[in-house]
């Protein structure tokens, strides 16, 4: 499930994209395929994608370094720097390579699981219109390849 724009009591704007999606597995189980960098490395990115941690400190001010590599083999080097890290309710961090963006993740128990919001800010209308179609489907893909992780047990 994916909003975008519009203002709601999150404080969504039109510089956000947000992505939603209930997930089959108690929230700290999904917390860790986001923060152990083993798992993570498995699911991050869109369908074909791998990724090559370079770095990964999991802390606020901590760095994330890696390429995301497309099935073509393009390598997409990013870097990223954690802002807050509360297990296993959120995490913020700020993307630093192209396109620039704070991602705000949220951990909700729900039933049947956990509830995760994925909010995408960028620092203007303009930067994320730029990169919505994309991010959309790309989105949904990356929580594609994580619901199929938590899956695994």
């Amino acid at each position: 499930m994916t909003a975008t724009g519009g203002q709601d009591p999150e404080g969504m704007t039109d510089r956000d994209i947000l992505t939603t999606r209930l997930l089959a597995a108690p929230r700290e189980r999904v917390y860790a395929a986001w923060t152990d960098p083993a798992q993570l490395a498995r699911w991050w990115g869109p369908e074909g994608f791998t990724n090559d941690f370079e770095t990964f400190e999991p802390w606020p001010g901590g760095h994330w370094r890696f390429t995301m590599r497309a099935p073509d083999g393009t390598g997409f080097p990013n870097h990223s720097v954690f802002r807050e890290l509360l297990p296993p309710e959120r995490l913020v961090f700020d993307h630093l390579s192209g396109p620039h963006f704070q991602v705000t993740t949220t951990f909700a128990e729900a039933e049947g699981g956990t509830l995760l919001s994925f909010r995408m800010r960028f620092a203007s209308v303009e930067a994320c219109a730029a990169i919505k179609r994309y991010a959309l489907v790309g989105n949904e893909q990356v929580f594609d390849r994580l619901a199929a992780l938590l899956a695994e047990g």
